[in-house]
């Protein structure tokens, strides 16, 4: 807890963050790949190929 309170006094508590494009872009390549997790029928660990 003491940890945490040093962190939040040094660099905030996040509310004051910049809103960038990277944040955008961010999230359209996780839907991305989302996307194409789900083509592959939502399974982590696939059939090896030959």
């Amino acid at each position: 807890m003491k940890i945490s309170q040093k962190i939040r006094d040094e660099h905030g508590d996040g509310s004051t963050a910049v809103d960038t494009g990277y944040d955008a872009e961010a999230v359209a390549g996780m839907q991305a790949k989302s996307e194409e997790f789900a083509e592959h029928g939502n399974r982590v660990y696939l059939p090896l190929a030959d």
